[in-house]
């Protein structure tokens, strides 16, 4: 977890977009909510993809 938030903040220095569109952000006057939706959906199907080949090639 702690390398994935590194990850994204070195993406975030380099203009690469962090934010996808179906995540979900609240700003209010002294607050600020950010929801990241769509990216937990997308780095669920990729870490899903990941382990079904690897235990795929394994057997």
């Amino acid at each position: 977890m702690v390398l994935a938030g590194v990850i994204l903040l070195l993406l975030e220095r380099f203009s690469f977009p962090t934010r996808l569109p179906g995540d979900i952000v609240i700003r209010k006057k002294n607050f600020t909510f950010y929801f990241p939706l769509a990216t937990s959906i997308v780095i669920s199907l990729l870490i899903t993809i990941i382990f079904y080949l690897i235990n795929r090639f394994r057997q």
